[in-house]
C-alpha cells in the first residue's frame, strides 16, 4: 500500500522559509513522478512544482517561480519543496501526490493525473 505522509508546515512570517518533505512508503519514488499541490479555504487545488521520475525534469508554477525549488532524495524515497521568501497568498494546505506512469519525464500540473496523495500540511504565511 502506497502512502505518501508530508510534514514541514508551520507558521512563518513573510519573507521567511520552510522546507517541506514528503517521505513515501509502499513504492520507490525514483521511478515516479511526485508534484507538491496547495488548496487555500475556498479555492480549488492548484499545482504548485513537480519532479519526475529520475528527476531530470522540473518544473514551478509562474507563481512561485525563483522562491520555491523541488528536489528529491531517492536513497530516502523523500521530495522536499524548498520555500523562500514567503508571502500571506501562499497560505494553504499542501500537498504532496505520486502519479503511476513508471519512468516518466512529464511533470503533469492536473491533480487527476496523480494517483496517490498525502494527507497535507497547513502552512500559514503571517503578513
Amino acid at each position: 500500500q502506497v502512502q505518501l505522509v508530508e510534514s514541514g508546515g508551520g507558521l512563518v512570517q513573510a519573507g521567511g522559509s520552510l522546507r517541506l518533505s514528503c517521505v513515501a512508503s509502499g513504492r520507490t519514488l525514483l521511478r515516479y513522478t511526485m508534484g507538491w499541490f496547495r488548496q487555500a479555504p475556498g479555492k480549488e487545488r492548484e499545482f504548485v512544482a513537480g519532479i519526475s521520475g529520475h528527476g531530470s525534469n522540473t518544473r514551478v508554477a509562474d507563481f512561485v517561480k525563483g522562491r520555491f525549488t523541488i528536489s528529491r532524495d531517492n536513497g530516502k524515497n523523500t521530495v522536499y519543496l524548498q520555500m523562500n521568501a514567503l508571502k500571506p497568498e501562499d497560505t494553504a494546505v499542501y500537498y504532496c501526490a505520486s502519479d503511476s506512469v513508471l519512468f516518466s519525464e512529464v511533470t503533469p500540473t492536473n491533480p487527476s493525473e496523480y494517483t496517490y496523495w498525502g494527507q497535507g500540511t497547513q502552512v500559514t504565511v503571517s503578513s
